[in-house]
């Protein structure tokens, strides 16, 4: 069987001309073809795929770690060390990713046009901290917006909310002791489960390039998508 790798290369060859084929037999964005509507659905049901896995990955990863914690000595010496790496390589990666907008400028010349109420940067400390507190147990948001009258609501998880509910519980969980541990087993057998869909989810990422790749291509045209490859390159660098 060929190996992963090729796979997701032949992918992006095959997405980017089934693109090409549906933008050049007249899909567009607002009124897609056949082939255009089906790039559109593979690419965002495999996008739907990975956010169903993600979340649950995320809550049950947290606890099993913190749960591991007790069979390690020296566990909180181990997880201040953890801490402060986790804080050193972001503040690296965070500085690389500045100087790498600043010398590559991936968003120029795409022909997209910023927000009118973009003001340069998005959100602030006390925001971030508010933001961390649950608003309920399973991180759950909503926001409704109106479409030429017509309203739409969309729920979506947020993610730093549920580490902190996953850490809260994985915590409790320790300070229960004995009467946690039926619990705790049953969290780790849920990620081995979790872990298991998610490689099959990744098996299929092929195909789910194939119309992520496609889809762009349909919806915005090679000249933004060859701008766009800046992005990129930018990233392998980084």
């Amino acid at each position: 069987m060929t190996s992963f790798g090729p796979q997701i290369i032949a992918a992006l060859i095959v997405g980017l001309l089934l693109g090409l084929a549906a933008k050049y037999t007249g899909s567009t964005a607002e009124e897609p073809n056949g082939l255009g509507e089906a790039l559109s659905i593979i690419g965002s049901s495999y996008v739907s795929l990975l956010k169903t896995a993600v979340i649950p990955l995320i809550f049950f990863a947290v606890v099993a770690s913190i749960a591991n914690l007790a069979k390690v000595t020296n566990a909180a010496r181990r997880a201040w060390q953890t801490l402060l790496w986790f804080a050193i390589t972001a503040l690296v990666s965070v500085i690389i990713g500045m100087v790498l907008g600043v010398v590559f400028r991936p968003g120029a010349n795409t022909g997209q046009a910023a927000p009118e109420d973009y003001t340069g940067k998005t959100g602030d400390w006390l925001g971030f901290l508010t933001g961390l507190v649950p608003s309920n147990f399973l991180g759950l948001g909503a926001s409704t917006r109106m479409d030429d009258g017509v309203a739409s609501t969309s729920v979506s998880f947020n993610v730093l909310q549920i580490l902190v509910i996953a850490i809260a519980v994985g915590v409790a969980a320790l300070k229960v002791g004995k009467a946690a541990e039926p619990f705790l087993n049953f969290s780790a057998s849920i990620l081995a489960i979790i872990q298991k869909v998610l490689w099959w989810i990744i098996r299929i990422a092929p195909i789910g390039t194939v119309g992520l790749i496609g889809n762009a291509v349909a919806t915005y045209g090679w000249d933004t998508i060859g701008a766009l490859g800046k992005f990129t390159l930018a990233i392998y660098v980084g």
